[in-house]
């Protein structure tokens, strides 16, 4: 099992940290719903490997049988390391790579606020708030935190349906 999920969960977290890496480039061009769908896009597809990864178990370990339970501590552990790969990604982008991305994105956040006519309560209130996000953010403990929570719960529901749809029980 342990080299199923290495392998899997490996080739999972590198596919998610390199359409991170190839596509963080464009995301002040893409802007915020249009950004958050291809970075969404690229975590399904790297949780594509969850299923298969679960697929294979069943088939080269399994005989050709896997219980749901199986199926899912497979899938999860595939997700964990997945996951893992992927924050490690988004602390390098962050801390070493684009160490401005806050303030190119919540920047340019600011300015669609201003541009839409906005009152300078309401953008001195969101000033306030993108400076508690900066400051989380540069904490790298609840920075790592937060990037955990953008792949894991798809690949968390990616597990469930893998684990319930490849079940087989022996004849």
């Amino acid at each position: 099992m342990k080299k199923i999920v290495l392998v899997y969960g490996l080739i999972s977290g590198a596919i998610a940290g390199a359409l991170m890496l190839t596509t963080m480039p464009f995301m002040d061009k893409l802007g915020g719903a249009s950004g958050l769908a291809v970075g969404y896009t690229g975590i399904m597809l790297s949780g594509l490997l969850i299923f298969f990864g679960v697929r294979s178990y069943r088939e080269n370990v399994g005989g050709g049988t896997i219980t749901f339970g199986k199926g899912f501590q497979v899938g999860i552990l595939i997700a964990l390391i997945s996951s893992v790969c992927y924050v490690a990604t988004w602390e390098l982008i962050y801390f070493k790579l684009e160490p401005d991305f806050c303030d190119k994105h919540f920047g340019a956040q600011l300015e669609r606020l201003k541009a839409s006519g906005a009152s300078p309560e309401a953008v001195a209130a969101e000033e306030q708030k993108i400076a508690g996000y900066k400051k989380m953010l540069d904490n790298p403990v609840t920075n790592a935190a937060a990037a955990f929570i953008e792949p894991f719960p798809m690949d968390l529901l990616i597990t469930l349906i893998s684990a319930a749809v490849l079940r087989k029980k022996p004849l």
